[in-house]
């Protein structure tokens, strides 16, 4: 029951199987066409024609169990409900159908017969219209000859009326100056009157109207030469003057030198703005500074202010491109496309098409449109060399953004035109210069910096003492900042100014920027102009300029302070292990750099910092060694070893060495690392020192002092140096402070050597050195990384004394440690 009331939209499945079914009974296709089937003869088939159910059944019977045909009975229940259910269905549908179908007839029709009595009345309307043409047709027969005859007339006698009013029509137009009604006019007139010249009345007015003509030509070119039209006037008189026939190529040559003055004026006033515009100022710092010298911990301390940040007067650089595209660059474009109009894309007739017009035309147009815009482009590229200041980018960039966008209907309107690509030139080669102008600014900017740090360093220290003795006590920010804080300073405040610049260099690949996605602009400025022409140059100006400081020769290398370049080294370091990869990612990532060309890699960068650092490092060793190495030579030459007296405390150059060496000490130690030392022996400090080294020492219990014992005591101690360690004096040294001090003390005992070597020395003289070396040995071991080292080098100058000795009497060893220790 629930399948015969359900409606058959509801189950569209059930009812699509239905129809299926009722097709394959009636033998139809998915067309609805009878398909020819074999007839079945067999009388168990149960689809067949030939179908007997006592055959069936008894078939069923034999071959089948009970439990099989109680399921076959099942099977064939359920297929009988089924096919009962479907016909329900069926049955409902069609009904549903045919109800609908037989209201549908019932309309159709009542509408029929109402649409009969309509076309009735058509057809009688029809016939009555028929009729009634035939009976006016029939009346006017005879007299549609002469209609025609006299409308013929009448057409030929308007047109003599207007030949013959045409000359008085053409003087009316050239008093209201209705130049294109009288062109007009005439022209339909032409064709007529040359024909029937030679008929006088005709030839009379023919030349009646050629005067009027000449005459208004003659207007015409005035209207033309005297420059005062508009545009749109201008080629209203081309125009007119090409169809009185008036040559082509002089034509297009006087509307360019009319074209011509106009562009004359807007450029004389863009060049007389360049000339009273001031010339900005060269580059420079991008932001406000803080002296590296004052205390980092509160930059607002520093008042220097950037002089590049001041304004300047005058027109700026976005006005003056404005002006140049909205005068010169919109005229040219209109020039151009009335040129075009006139000239060019006009439909050639006649003997016009075999003149080969607009081939012509098109010559004299590019000539013209590329003189012009050379000298446009020359005082654009004026002006943008006048805009030296790296202090705001954002103007420039948009001046060159509309530059390059107006230039870009140029292409549009005169294809094949040089001008916008000399104009995308300019756009690049302002980049490239505004490159370099940043890249100089960074120079100066790290130059002063470094300036700033060498007063830092210059700047003298204050103690408590003697801030209290000046009537009150140094606060905080009066002292002096440490080697770490200048270092930090200066590499931030580096570092941020590259920073600066990058954002300001963005502002050229913009997304609302036109030219900043152009293939021809943006790989090549990102990767040669920004990462190579900006970053990496800068990091190699920074390497290089810090080599300079290590020249020995001229006035920087001699003047250079050594906590500089300790400083410089540490900096190159720090480039080399962090920053260098930092700049050059941040560069990448920022402005999308695809390195189509080849560039710099980093570890090409980062050897060159290590190179630098490593030469600065050494020279800071050389410089500080020398220092000493001074100090100890001028103790040695300016004192009297032969007739000195008995030492009696150790000299005060020693202290001062020993002083010097323990605030290089601390001044390293403030930058690099402690470093790795060999292990140190027990009695370091309490070493002793003899006459003579090594084997010397059986000399000094020897009864007399014979010439032959020096020369077996020189031959063993050559020997003993044959198979000592060679020590190299000046060998690079390593990134840590054990290492720099190890340098440093080596070129010092190796100059108090070869000093002591050029002297002679008095028996005082002798001991006095001894005292010396072991003052300085109870010191300075515990500064190098091996001590032996030390011992080695203090053996050697105690014994090359004691071999320049007159009285070789060495002092006892404990008075010599009393000396030092009261020293």
């Amino acid at each position: 029951m629930s399948s015969a009331t359900t409606p058959p939209d509801s189950d569209p499945n059930r009812r699509r199987r239905a129809h299926s079914m009722l097709k394959h009974y009636y033998g139809l296709n998915e067309e609805g066409k009878v398909t020819e089937q074999a007839e079945s003869l067999d009388p168990c088939d149960i689809n067949g024609p030939h179908f007997d159910p006592e055959v069936y059944l008894n078939k069923l019977r034999m071959e089948c169990s009970l439990g099989e045909l109680m399921d076959h009975e099942s099977c064939m229940v359920k297929q009988i409900r089924s096919l009962d259910s479907d016909m329900q269905t069926l049955v409902y549908e069609n009904y549903n159908k045919f109800i609908s179908a037989t209201d549908t007839i019932r309309k159709m029709k009542n509408d029929f017969k109402k649409m009969e009595d309509e076309m009735d009345c058509l057809s009688a309307n029809m016939a009555a219209i028929t009729e009634f043409s035939a009976h006016i047709s029939g009346t006017l027969q005879d007299q549609h000859a002469q209609i025609t005859k006299l409308s013929g007339v009448h057409t030929l006698l308007r047109k003599l009326q207007f030949l013959f009013e045409l000359p008085a029509r053409l003087n009316k137009c050239l008093e209201l100056q209705a130049y294109a009604q009288a062109v007009s006019a005439h022209r339909r007139a032409r064709c007529v009157l040359q024909q029937y010249s030679h008929m006088p009345s005709f030839r009379g007015i023919q030349d009646d109207c050629h005067v009027i003509m000449e005459k208004l030509a003659q207007q015409l070119r005035q209207k033309f030469r005297d420059g005062g039209s508009s545009a749109k006037d201008l080629s209203e008189c081309v125009e007119l003057l090409l169809q009185l026939d008036e040559p082509a190529e002089e034509l297009c040559d006087k509307f360019l030198s009319h074209a011509q003055s106009r562009f004359e004026a807007d450029l004389q006033g863009l060049e007389a703005e360049l000339k009273d515009s001031p010339v900005t100022d060269t580059g420079g710092d991008l932001v406000q500074k803080t002296n590296p010298g004052s205390n980092p911990v509160s930059p607002s301390s520093s008042s220097t202010t950037n002089p590049f940040l001041s304004p300047t007067a005058g027109t700026d650089i976005l006005e003056f491109i404005d002006r140049g595209c909205n005068e010169f660059v919109s005229s040219l474009c209109l020039v151009i496309a009335s040129y075009q109009e006139l000239f060019i894309n006009r439909p050639q007739e006649g003997e016009l098409a075999s003149k080969n017009i607009p081939e012509m035309a098109n010559g004299k147009l590019h000539v013209f449109v590329d003189t012009l815009a050379a000298r446009y482009f020359s005082l654009v590229e004026r002006r943008i060399q006048e805009e030296k200041g790296v202090s705001d980018n954002s103007l420039l960039v948009r001046a060159l953004d509309r530059f390059h966008r107006r230039l870009q209907a140029i292409s549009k309107l005169l294809p094949g035109s040089a001008v916008p690509s000399q104009g995308t030139e300019i756009v690049v080669r302002a980049a490239r210069e505004r490159i370099k102008q940043y890249l100089s600014a960074l120079q100066t900017f790290y130059h002063d910096s470094l300036t700033d740090v060498r007063q830092a360093l210059a700047a003298p220290r204050l103690s408590v003492g003697g801030a209290s003795a000046s009537g009150g006590g140094a606060s905080s920010k009066d002292a002096t900042p440490s080697l770490p804080e200048l270092l930090s300073s200066l590499s931030n405040f580096i570092l941020n100014q590259l920073k600066s610049v990058l954002a300001s260099v963005h502002l050229f690949t913009a997304k609302d920027i036109t030219f900043s996605n152009k293939p021809y602009f943006k790989g090549e400025f990102c990767s040669q102009g920004v990462r190579e022409g900006l970053v990496v140059s800068f990091i190699k100006f920074i390497c290089q300029s810090s080599r300079q400081y290590c020249e020995s020769a001229g006035d920087r290398g001699g003047s250079t302070p050594p906590a500089l370049l300790l400083l410089l080294s540490r900096l190159c370091l720090d480039y080399e292990t962090s920053t260098i990869s930092y700049i050059l990612t941040l560069t990448d990532e920022q402005f999308l750099v695809q390195h189509h060309t080849p560039v710099t890699p980093v570890t090409a960068l980062c050897a060159e910092a290590r190179e630098a650092a490593q030469k600065l490092l050494n020279h800071y060793v050389k410089v500080q060694g020398l220092i000493i190495s001074q100090m100890l030579r001028k103790s040695v030459e300016t004192r009297d070893w032969v007739n000195t007296i008995e030492p009696r405390n150790v000299r005060a150059v020693m202290k001062r060495v020993v002083e010097d060496t323990t605030s290089i000490d601390v001044q390293v130690g403030l930058l690099y690392e402690e470093g790795v030392r060999k292990a140190h022996s027990s009695d370091s400090s309490k070493r002793t020192f003899s006459v003579y080294s090594s084997s010397r020492q059986q000399i000094r219990y020897a009864p007399s002092y014979t010439p032959s014992a020096p020369m077996d005591t020189n031959l063993l101690s050559n020997i003993h140096k044959l198979f000592s360690e060679r020590i190299d004096i000046f060998s690079p040294v390593e990134f840590n402070k054990v290492s720099v001090l190890t340098g440093i003390i080596k070129i010092s005992l190796k100059t108090f050597l070869e000093c002591v070597r050029l002297r002679t020395f008095g028996r005082y003289g002798l001991q006095q050195i001894q005292v010396d070396c072991h003052y300085l040995q109870m010191y300075l071991w515990r500064f190098v990384s091996d001590e032996n080292l030390v011992h080695f080098l203090l053996d050697e100058i105690v014994g090359s004394a004691a071999h320049r000795c007159l009285d070789p009497s060495p002092m006892e060893q404990s008075v010599i440690e009393v000396i030092c220790e009261r020293g």
